[in-house]
């Protein structure tokens, strides 16, 4: 893997492990980040290539999956919202968009409570 894909890598799950209540599991071999028990992310292994970063995107899944390196998430995920990203060094998005869609997600499954925490202005 690349020095910027590994860097991404770890920028993505180093944010995910600062969400509240948010906890690391290896269900597959692969890294699932979770909120109570739920994933909101899943990161292929670090040295794997592409590399591969799943999200639930319920606000920007559309706009995702206009990328060439997206899809639906497989195992009929990808009807409730999941996108996979396979990235490569020339294809892969800036740490902000993945830092982006890392909280959507979370914001997607954690409790209503923990994703409030994120938008502070938000009333609902």
């Amino acid at each position: 893997m690349s020095a910027r894909l590994k860097k991404l890598w770890n920028t993505v799950r180093d944010r995910a492990l600062e969400l509240p209540e948010a906890w690391e599991d290896h269900p597959w071999g692969e890294s699932a980040i979770k909120v109570k028990k739920k994933i909101f992310v899943m990161l292929g292994p670090e040295d794997a290539s592409p590399l591969k970063l799943t999200f639930k995107l319920p606000a920007s899944r559309d706009e995702v999956l206009r990328r060439d390196d997206a899809e639906p998430t497989g195992y009929g995920l990808g009807r409730s919202g999941w996108v996979t990203l396979a990235l490569s060094a020339k294809t892969a998005p800036s740490a902000d968009d993945l830092i982006d869609w890392l909280e959507e997600s979370y914001q997607a499954v954690a409790p209503k409570k923990f994703g409030r925490l994120l938008d502070p202005d938000d009333d609902g």
